[in-house]
């Protein structure tokens, strides 16, 4: 993290970038094998202290990302209230090799909220999916919320991340590509409104029996299990009391 950026409104904000660009030249001036590791920059709205002004931006990082080649991290907690991230992958994987999102909930700009099956995660594996953007995509997920137990929020964010890519790709997307195409907005409506109430959980439970994953909301008691069995032996707790 770059604590960069300033409360109230500064008075240059071209020489703070000038010099985080070239100090992002000097760590990225060793190059490492893309096999082992990928180098990625990440932006953000605004952090504490600094609600007026933030040196590494959208447009920053998208800049530099794509002029060296890096990936761009996208963090569904990083913008605007009323901006998504799931509008942005088409747009930049036209100029990206590839692309790493940061899925999140957002609770006022506070990304660090266990994923939840909402819109914006649904929109999100919508657009990966009809996009063919799956293999170039590296989809990394936040649960750093402190008040629940931490297996359970990587299960949770885990199989409704699953969960979004499996409705996508269940959905005829050709079809509604079409309709599109041929200006047949009535047909691409009612279709994508149809979808909505198709049986998606009885084949949601088949992909968990045929992979021998708990179905449903079976794999909370192995959870219950672990908090009792193993958390108290090592001298840890289902709960923490507060988060780094």
């Amino acid at each position: 993290w770059v604590p960069d950026g300033y409360k109230d409104i500064p008075a240059d904000r071209l020489a703070p970038r000038r010099r985080l660009m070239e100090a992002l030249d000097e760590v990225f001036a060793e190059e490492l094998d893309p096999k082992h590791n990928l180098d990625a920059v990440e932006s953000k709205l605004f952090g504490l202290g600094a609600e007026a002004y933030t040196v590494g931006s959208h447009e920053f990082y998208m800049g530099y990302g794509i002029k060296n080649d890096k990936l761009i991290c996208l963090d569904a907690g990083h913008f605007h209230p009323t901006e998504v991230i799931s509008n942005k992958l088409s747009s930049l994987s036209l100029f990206t090799s590839g692309i790493l999102l940061h899925v999140s909930r957002p609770v006022r700009w506070d990304s660090d909220h266990v994923v939840v099956l909402d819109d914006e995660l649904l929109d999100i594996g919508r657009e990966l999916v009809r996009n063919e953007l799956l293999d170039t995509t590296h989809i990394g997920l936040d649960f750093f919320d402190a008040s629940i137990n931490r297996v359970a929020a990587w299960v949770i964010g885990t199989r409704n991340t699953i969960k979004a890519l499996l409705r996508a790709m269940l959905e005829p997307a050709e079809a509604l590509k079409q309709a599109e195409l041929e200006g047949d907005y009535t047909t691409r409506l009612a279709l994508a409104e149809e979808f909505k109430s198709y049986p998606f959980g009885a084949v949601w439970d088949y992909y968990c029996g045929q992979s021998g994953v708990p179905v449903r909301e079976e794999w909370l008691a192995e959870v219950k299990s672990y908090e009792k069995s193993v958390l108290p032996g090592r001298g840890d707790s289902a709960h923490v009391v507060h988060q780094s």
